[in-house]
């Protein structure tokens, strides 16, 4: 069993910039697919961005093109999830998800593709 534990949410103004961490435990981050996802009050989860096992390959939402980059980092087995240019809409808790099967992408953009979830991070942008 995959244990994630995200952190390093906090409040941050607009136009600023925050680095998420999602600490993997139990198995080795490079064997494991990382999705990043989002959840603002009153809106349904949605998807950030993933990162391939190798880290080779990352997909992000049209949204969070350009802002936000995930990274991985095996000898610490940690993601991260880097965001710029913070914006009020950005506010949100962040989650971190994981999955052991092969890369794909149609797979890895939605909430049902990933077996291992942490428990979430706030993140809150002031204007």
């Amino acid at each position: 069993q995959v244990q994630l534990v995200e952190s390093g949410g906090g409040v941050v103004q607009a136009g600023g910039s925050l680095r998420l961490s999602c600490a993997a435990s139990r198995r080795a981050l490079s064997s494991l697919a990382i999705g990043w996802f989002r959840q603002a009050p009153g809106k349904e989860r949605e998807f950030v961005g993933c990162i391939s096992q190798n880290g080779g390959v990352t997909y992000y939402a049209d949204s969070m093109k350009g802002r936000f980059a995930i990274s991985t980092d095996n000898a610490k087995n940690t993601a991260y999830l880097q965001m710029s240019n913070l914006k009020p809409e950005d506010t949100a808790v962040y989650y971190c998800a994981a999955d052991s099967g092969p890369f794909n992408i149609n797979q890895y953009r939605i909430q049902n593709g990933y077996a291992y979830w942490g428990q979430g991070t706030q993140v809150t942008v002031s204007p």
